[in-house]
């Protein structure tokens, strides 16, 4: 019996075999993107356009392929899909810098290539062109700045170079900001800053017009309540004191 129920299970082993057939094994199917097999880096400047090519290898049937740039699939032709498929980025701008785009096989989504692109591009700044501010109170002039590479920055004023003062002069900088505060501003800060930001493609310059003025009368608000709130309470005493008046004139 126990031969036969053996027999039994290996003939519904093979039945199941035959009606469901295992789909194609993935295993040795290989990617390339512009004749790169591994992940990779694309350097690049600004352009009107380039092209990333995806290849199917290693595979005996039609493959189809899909495309993402980043999380997002791309959406492509019906005859851009199968054993080779081809995107173009047109233009090439500041915002694709860093962005990773990769070719997926669709059937395993484990078969992929991926690039990123590194696009360099030389400073571009800006920032509010004019700031008004009062007399001893603070400032900060913010200079917003991309580029790739990362440049250096420093500051002018009215051309020449800015003398730091550690007790007025603050500065702080991130790879997109470059600011500079200043602590109670005198009439001698007046005048044009210069945010000058310099990389190995090129500098970017953006001036800041300062307009230190005069500081205004400040006004004791609770003095003023106060002497409000007396005169109100005095012209009430006197329309009370004198109500018998007022009455017989009525």
């Amino acid at each position: 019996p126990g031969e036969v129920s053996r027999a039994a299970f290996v003939g519904r082993v093979w039945l199941r075999m035959l009606k469901c057939p295992c789909p194609p094994s993935s295993a040795g199917v290989e990617l390339s993107v512009n004749n790169h097999a591994a992940d990779f880096t694309l350097s690049t400047g600004l352009s009107p356009a380039i092209s990333l090519s995806c290849l199917v290898h290693n595979s005996s049937q039609a493959e189809e392929l899909l495309w993402y740039r980043g999380a997002g699939q791309v959406d492509l032709k019906d005859g851009n899909k199968v054993n080779i498929s081809n995107i173009c980025i047109s233009p090439v701008n500041e915002s694709d810098n860093g962005v990773t785009f990769t070719c997926r096989l669709a059937r395993d989504k484990a078969v992929q290539v991926s690039v990123t692109l590194d696009v360099q591009f030389p400073p571009q700044l800006s920032g509010e062109e004019t700031l008004h501010v009062e007399e001893e109170k603070d400032v900060t002039l913010t200079c917003n700045s991309k580029s790739n590479p990362q440049g250096q920055s420093t500051w002018l004023k009215d051309n020449q170079s800015l003398t730091l003062q550690q007790s007025r002069h603050k500065l702080y900088q991130t790879s997109e900001v470059f600011q500079l505060s200043i602590s109670k501003v005198q009439k001698s800060d007046n005048g044009t800053y210069t945010c000058l930001v310099d990389s190995r493609l090129g500098n970017g310059t953006r001036d800041f017009h300062l307009i230190v003025e005069d500081k205004k009368p400040v006004f004791p608000k609770e003095a003023v309540i106060a002497a409000v709130v007396v005169v109100t309470v005095t012209i009430l005493f006197g329309i009370v004191a004198r109500k018998d008046k007022f009455f017989k004139v009525w």
